[in-house]
């Protein structure tokens, strides 16, 4: 036991973080960062920063008499069919883009799976800029004397109240979580951690498992989406309240989206950056990371350098720097070579994102070329209530490329709340 926690925990002993570690389920330390055993020898780095709240001086958030402010009513049915169509018929107020403010994600969308949203009342629903993520119909959508008699596949019914709130600093029941991606590590949210715990948010940031300071071990088992799924959900059980907000870049969506449906009543918002489209997850066949480990190590430095030029709009000496310090891609060849060999989770498709009922900001690098900015407009459309926020001026590392424009996109969503019309009862109708 003693052995496996040295191990881990031997980088941060030996470079800027120093932590005093024992065999406990947590230990926190004064300058952030703590060490948490998930399980038996598997620990993992985490920045917990909380801020010194004086008391509240009373309920936060509490409205005295009338509807709740922020109610959503979410209600929408999704219909497979046995050839793979796929019918989202959105019933309740997330339809309405005057409620929502939806924005427009441009462009048209994806045709692997043929998706159809319509309004209830068989009207046309109000119309926003094509392609406006949770409000506006497919122009393909089938005319209805087109239609034909099948019998559905499955028919999934969701119909729930939503509480959409702003969340401030100063509200002691808000917690922000940040999950990097393959190659990454805590540090490459540097920015954002600095920027929202100056505001007073309390900020949690993992390192996954074989990433970071946090342990490796050498079994590729231990790199799964299911495996580093648990992890993720045992930090998530440590440090969760009332409101939780997820923030993952690149692999670390697939993260946020698993929690978010395993915990719909405690995630309250998601921001997906650099996420790719609303896909099962399966290792590629002919991908250069099913070579042998020896000789991933021998290409590390082509790797790293083809990193760069993919991760980055820009290749100068400050992108360079920004790769050092982030520890992007600093990972052993038998880590990165399980990770994406294990990058196996066939319940992540289209229908399970679209089953999601929780307010998501998406945020897309325009230079992105690990991601096509398609799938994210896919992403976009499939799920109920979705923002897609592109930035011209950055790529795949977008959130250390353009930490200020990020940083504010970010916080005026975490800050966002829907404006519910006094007197609508629209919300109310079953």
């Amino acid at each position: 036991m003693l052995n496996s926690i040295t191990d881990g925990l031997l980088c941060c002993l030996m470079g800027k973080t120093t932590n005093a570690v024992g065999p406990l389920d947590s230990v926190e330390s004064s300058n952030g960062y703590s060490f948490m055993e998930v399980k038996p020898g598997r620990i993992l780095r985490v920045r917990h920063s909380m801020p010194n709240r004086p008391a509240p001086e009373g309920p936060e958030e509490t409205q005295p008499g009338g509807p709740e402010r922020g109610t959503v009513h979410c209600k929408r049915k999704i219909t497979v069919y046995r050839n793979g169509q796929l019918v989202i018929e959105n019933l309740g107020d997330a339809v309405r883009s005057e409620i929502l403010h939806c924005q427009n994600s441009s462009g048209e969308p994806n045709s692997t799976v043929e998706l159809e949203l319509s309004d209830p009342a068989g009207q046309a629903p109000a119309q926003g800029p094509a392609g406006t993520p949770g409000c506006g119909t497919r122009e393909a959508a089938a005319a209805p004397g087109k239609r034909r008699k099948r019998k559905p596949k499955k028919v999934i019914n969701i119909d729930c109240k939503k509480q959409i709130t702003s969340c401030k600093g100063t509200h002691s029941d808000v917690v922000l979580f940040f999950i990097h991606g393959v190659g990454g590590s805590l540090d490459i949210w540097k920015e954002q951690l600095d920027f929202f715990t100056k505001l007073g948010y309390e900020v949690v940031a993992p390192d996954l498992a074989g990433h970071g300071c946090s342990s490796a071990p050498q079994i590729a088992a231990a790199y799964t989406f299911y495996a580093l799924a648990e992890d993720i959900r045992a930090v998530f059980k440590r440090y969760a309240k009332k409101r939780n907000i997820l923030i993952g870049h690149s692999y670390g969506v697939s993260f946020c989206t698993f929690l978010a449906h395993e915990y719909p009543d405690l995630v309250h918002k998601v921001i997906m950056i650099n996420g790719g489209g609303p896909t099962a997850l399966e290792p590629s066949l002919c991908s250069i990371f099913n070579m042998p480990t020896c000789v991933l190590h021998c290409l590390s430095p082509c790797l790293a350098w083809s990193f760069l030029k993919a991760g980055f709009a820009r290749q100068g000496a400050k992108e360079k720097q920004l790769l050092k310090e982030g520890n992007a891609f600093n990972v052993s060849s038998f880590v990165l070579r399980a990770m994406m060999s294990g990058q196996y989770w066939p319940e992540g498709d289209e229908v399970y994102h679209a089953e999601l009922a929780v307010p998501v900001l998406l945020v897309h690098g325009m230079h992105d070329k690990f991601v096509p900015v398609e799938e994210d407009q896919r992403m976009a459309e499939i799920l109920l209530i979705a923002f897609l926020k592109v930035i011209d001026e950055g790529s795949h590392m977008v959130m250390m490329e353009c930490p200020e424009t990020v940083n504010t996109l970010l916080h005026e969503f975490i800050l966002w709340e829907p404006e519910t019309p006094a007197g609508d009862g629209q919300g109310e109708k079953k």
